[in-house]
């Protein structure tokens, strides 16, 4: 499994966009998630985020929020996450990326906690609720253990913060195409486009796009506007949700995960 960087790097000597699937581990179950990241690792997903469980997720929409309530329900836990994790990573070539909050990391200790996600198989992390101020700390314990923090760009950061995100920023830039939290948009903002022009005059870290994307139609055009990558969420954990069953979830998933792909890379 390639590092985050490694993936992006070779994406772009294709001259090709990242897909970026995401889904909740433990929703509905953590067998099924397993099946999920195996599914979409075949059907084109060039890396996956892979949320833990939080009971207090503030970036995330009500799609989200209430996959974690269930996953947590069900006794999902972060060591249940990274068992899960060393299972799957082996027979997946998407690099993984964790999707987690700062408590959970400061309550195992910094330097431990990316010990252990390194351990089981992870190759990324992003953690929307951290401190600007405090990254140098964690990237530096992320680094010693091999692991890429990926930070994110708000529409409504000021260019001096987008410049010194930029400069931290690890792996990839997490462009959020909406002010406020994940979820189903209708439309991509324009602002968007406006904001990925800005970010190649500061920096030349890939750029990926999330938070809102939930059609092929918006992959299609994040890739017109040039973005290295599109990540997209919700729609995914809602497909699984609203299946009768979990086998019917994951085809589901495969179905959506096949027309993305077609659409950030219609040459492929």
């Amino acid at each position: 499994m390639k590092s985050v960087s490694e993936q992006f790097q070779a994406l772009r000597d294709r001259q090709q966009c990242a897909l970026i699937p995401f889904v909740t581990a433990g929703d509905p179950d953590l067998a099924t998630t397993a099946t999920a990241l195996k599914t979409l690792d075949r059907c084109g997903a060039d890396l996956i985020e892979l949320g833990v469980p939080y009971s207090d997720p503030l970036a995330d929409g009500p799609v989200i929020q209430a996959a974690a309530t269930r996953a947590l329900q069900k006794g999902t836990s972060l060591d249940d996450v990274l068992a899960l994790v060393k299972t799957v990573a082996p027979e997946i070539s998407a690099p993984i990326i964790l999707f987690t909050y700062y408590n959970p990391i400061l309550n195992r200790g910094i330097n431990q906690f990316f010990q252990d996600i390194a351990a089981a198989g992870a190759k990324g992390l992003v953690v929307p609720d951290l401190p600007l101020e405090e990254v140098a700390a964690v990237t530096d314990a992320a680094t010693q253990s091999g692991i890429e923090v990926i930070l994110l760009v708000a529409p409504t950061s000021p260019k001096a913060r987008i410049q010194a995100i930029a400069e931290q920023a690890q792996g990839f830039i997490y462009l959020v195409s909406v002010t406020g939290v994940t979820g189903i948009r209708a439309e991509i903002q324009d602002r968007v486009k406006d904001l990925l022009d800005e970010l190649r005059t500061l920096t030349d870290k890939p750029v990926a796009v999330g938070f809102g994307v939930s059609q092929p139609d918006q992959a299609a055009q994040l890739r017109s506007w040039g973005a290295d990558g599109v990540v997209v969420g919700s729609a995914f954990v809602k497909r699984l949700a609203n299946s009768d069953d979990p086998t019917a979830g994951v085809a589901a998933l495969e179905t959506f995960c096949t027309e993305l792909h077609q659409a950030v890379k219609p040459s492929a």
